[in-house]
């Protein structure tokens, strides 16, 4: 007889939604956490985060947008830390919330660190020096990643930082640079500009956000030095020196070097597995060459009993990813038969200011891909709820199938379109074209009018 039916490694997103699955089919379940319930989405990563963005966009809108809505706004004071102090109150709330679930479900939780003994049995060791090895029919892997670290260059939580030392910092820098221009870059971009800070963004590639729609990174970058932030993509970090008063940070662009000084600099340059930590050799679980955990389209890995999701599997780095991959293992670690995952379709978010929303095939993955394409764009700027909003800029473009007009992508940049992605998505799910997007009456006004306009003018 074994301890459980279920182990799951890790309470993030896709770890504890993986628990409460198969808890919800029957299953005895334990899961081993080795830091906080929610896992770095919920504690130091997408909810904190979207609590200061808040908060940055009412800053913003005193400090710059005062006069345009009918604000004086003279001697105006803003408290950061108290911006900070309310994103901890929400996170606390969520990890409170996913406890009671979890307790709720029969989920027994084991705090500590994992490592695998054989394919069924997992070493733990508590965080309060106890140790104990649990069995189980069953394992999921959903360990998460850590950030990638630059030799020469590792954070001190004081000048040189990665997000989790970024987003719990109670103080703003006066001056700071931003390594990386991913979605986490130009997230905390947004929340410094916003409350005054002089902010320098420096992303290697062409274009930020470098895994979006080269148009769209352009349009974000156009709106970012608008609002005085400077960007230099294109750009390398060559090294930090640490000085007295903070940071000297040596860039070199096409051939030519230069230097930033600020008072900190953050690095936010990609994440790496936390799967090798876990002795996977023991049970004999294949990594790939990058250290993630090898899977099919099913989250199942080299081993039977085993399978892994969310970050650990390395396919799409993203919470609701993982909780979708989570529900899967959960159903199959039941002997269920469920649908395998579309990630061509999975939505992608970044909340920046304006936000910028995908799904599916860019321009540049469909020529890639060798599929005939067209493509549409309607704007913000003459839409009646976003110049209500005082926020017109951006727009919405489709992609779609030459011969079938079927919808396969979508780019948007503009306000809230992260909420108005999954009317794309699903459409793109039922293969539905542009033409059923364009038939389908979109109330007046809002923002989605933007996407029926691109639907009429794509189906022309």
């Amino acid at each position: 007889m074994r301890d459980y039916d279920v182990i799951v490694i890790g309470a993030g997103p896709g770890g504890y939604t993986a628990a409460l699955q198969t808890a919800e089919n029957g299953l005895k379940t334990a899961v081993i956490e080795k830091e906080s319930l929610g896992g770095v989405c919920l504690n130091v990563g997408c909810i904190p985060s979207k609590s200061l963005l808040k908060n940055a966009e009412i800053a913003r809108t005193l400090r710059k947008d005062s006069k345009t809505f009918g604000f004086s706004c003279e001697n105006l004071s803003l408290d950061y830390g108290s911006a900070v102090e309310r994103s901890r109150k929400v996170s606390k709330r969520l990890n409170q919330g996913v406890a009671f679930l979890l307790k709720n479900a029969g989920v027994d939780v084991y705090f500590g660190k994992a490592e695998f003994v054989d394919p069924h049995t997992v070493h733990a060791i508590m965080n309060d020096g106890s140790e104990k090895d649990i069995s189980a029919e069953s394992v999921i892997i959903a360990c998460g990643t850590k950030p990638v670290e630059i030799p020469g260059m590792l954070p001190d939580g004081e000048k040189i930082l990665n997000y989790r030392q970024a987003i719990l910092q109670t103080t703003l820098p006066k001056q700071v640079v931003i390594i990386g221009g991913g979605a986490i870059g130009v997230e905390f971009a947004t929340i410094w500009n916003g409350y005054g800070t002089a902010v320098t963004i420096v992303e290697m590639q062409s274009h930020l956000l470098p895994n979006e729609d080269a148009e769209a990174g352009a349009e974000l970058e156009r709106s970012f030095k608008k609002q005085g932030i400077k960007v230099k993509t294109g750009t390398a970090l060559c090294g930090v020196d640490k000085t007295e008063d903070g940071v000297m940070v040596h860039l070199k662009q096409d051939d030519k070097e230069s230097t930033v000084i600020a008072d900190q600099v953050v690095i936010v340059v990609g994440f790496r597995s936390n799967a090798p930590e876990l002795k996977l050799e023991k049970a004999g679980v294949s990594l790939t060459s990058r250290g993630w955990v090898e899977t099919d389209d099913m989250c199942r890995t080299s081993v039977p009993n085993i399978y892994a999701i969310g970050d650990a599997a390395g396919k799409v780095l993203l919470a609701h990813t993982a909780e979708a991959m989570g529900r899967l293992a959960g159903d199959l670690a039941a002997g269920k038969d469920p649908a395998p995952l579309r990630y061509d379709l999975m939505p992608h978010a970044t909340y920046s200011h304006p936000q910028v929303a995908s799904f599916g095939y860019t321009e540049e993955s469909a020529k890639v891909a060798g599929i005939a394409y067209k493509t549409s764009k309607a704007g913000f700027i003459a839409n009646g709820k976003a110049l209500g909003l005082g926020e017109n800029e951006g727009w919405v473009k489709l992609l779609c199938d030459t011969e079938t007009n079927a919808l396969i992508g979508a780019v948007l940049v503009g306000p809230e379109v992260s909420e108005l992605l999954p009317e794309l998505s699903l459409a793109a799910a039922h293969n539905m074209t542009a033409a059923d997007i364009a038939l389908n009456v979109h109330a007046h006004p809002t923002l989605s009018e933007v996407i029926m306009e691109a639907a009429m003018e794509i189906s022309r």
